[in-house]
């Protein structure tokens, strides 16, 4: 991708919003990632999730997030001059993310500044929201990103 491709911290003031999805979700990848990651019974069997307060198959909720991230890398993250992030404020499963549901939401910006301890970096703060096919909030999320400065020096802090 070209320079001037990319999206720099310039790029991302509070109030832009990045669309997430959408993405179907099977009972196959809630399957296979539990039996990698989290091997609880409402993870790998349908009748243990019907069982369980869940009411279904259920992804982990750390396979939600990393739904999320894979939409947030499509979205935006392969197009940003993005240097990582130094972690993540919260993170809150609202409810549970059931085989069948296609998700989908946002990314919002929700402020920004200049890093003081690293030239060419700004922070920007962002907001992730996942919703199911119903219009249910699944997932919300909130993290600094390291973005860099499409012209260091050129903007003041």
């Amino acid at each position: 991708m070209a320079k001037d491709d990319l999206l720099y911290f310039e790029d991302m003031p509070a109030g832009t919003v990045f669309p997430l999805g959408p993405k179907n979700v099977t009972a196959d990848e809630i399957i296979a990632f539990a039996m990698e990651y989290d091997a609880q019974p409402m993870h790998l069997d349908a009748e243990a999730g019907k069982q369980s307060i869940l009411g279904g198959l259920a992804a982990s909720g750390w396979h939600s997030c990393s739904m999320m991230m894979r939409m947030m890398t499509d979205s935006y993250l392969l197009r940003a001059a993005a240097e990582g992030a130094p972690g993540v404020d919260f993170v809150k499963w609202k409810k549970p993310v059931l085989a069948g549901d296609v998700l989908s939401g946002e990314t919002r910006v929700l402020d920004s500044r200049i890093s003081q301890s690293r030239p060419g970096i700004g922070i920007v703060n962002l907001r992730h929201e996942l919703r199911n096919q119903s219009g249910d909030t699944v997932l919300e999320s909130e993290n600094p990103v390291m973005i860099r400065l499409r012209n260091p020096g050129s903007t003041s802090s």
